[in-house]
């Protein structure tokens, strides 16, 4: 992307050069085309319209990572009332027939049971997907920061 750009920029180009980012349509290529959009302007100029269209499209990468984190969190309290409700099973059985055996008390269990294994594997299992893909979009995120240097850097004139 930068190599292409660098040449349609130095050979004066630049709608040819915002053209090709548009149809790429990546992150990057969203963001390196706020730059391109600049060329001409002072560098700074050009670095913050990079940064801020970089931290737009992580943004629009991160926008729904929230439900993962809430249902990380929420699935093991769901579980937790599954567990009340199959022990208020128990004694509620216990309290009708007068009995103790395992016959009595053993549907209240199992319902705790997988009350409790359920929410705790929802829950890890969103802990753990929250978390990669977190990690992927921060490494995507360095990705965006090294493309910013490179087109800056690619787009300055060398000092003769």
């Amino acid at each position: 992307l930068i190599t292409s750009l660098k040449d349609m920029i130095h050979k004066g180009d630049i709608d040819n050069a915002r053209a090709f980012c548009r149809n790429l349509n990546t992150p990057e290529s969203i963001m390196i085309e706020q730059g391109v959009a600049r060329v001409g302007q002072p560098v700074q100029e050009i670095r913050e319209a990079l940064n801020k269209s970089g931290a737009n499209e992580i943004a629009k990468l991160e926008k729904n990572l929230n439900v993962l984190n809430i249902i990380g969190r929420i699935a093991p309290m769901f579980g937790f009332v599954g567990t009340i409700i199959g022990v208020i099973k128990i004694f509620y059985s216990i309290a009708q027939t007068a009995d103790i055996s395992i016959g009595t008390i053993s549907a209240g269990l199992y319902e705790k049971m997988i009350s409790s294994a359920t929410g705790l594997i929802v829950g890890v299992l969103a802990f753990m997907g929250y978390n990669f893909i977190f990690m992927l979009i921060d490494s995507y995120s360095a990705k965006l920061e090294k493309q910013i240097f490179e087109f800056v850097k690619g787009i300055q004139k060398p000092v003769k």
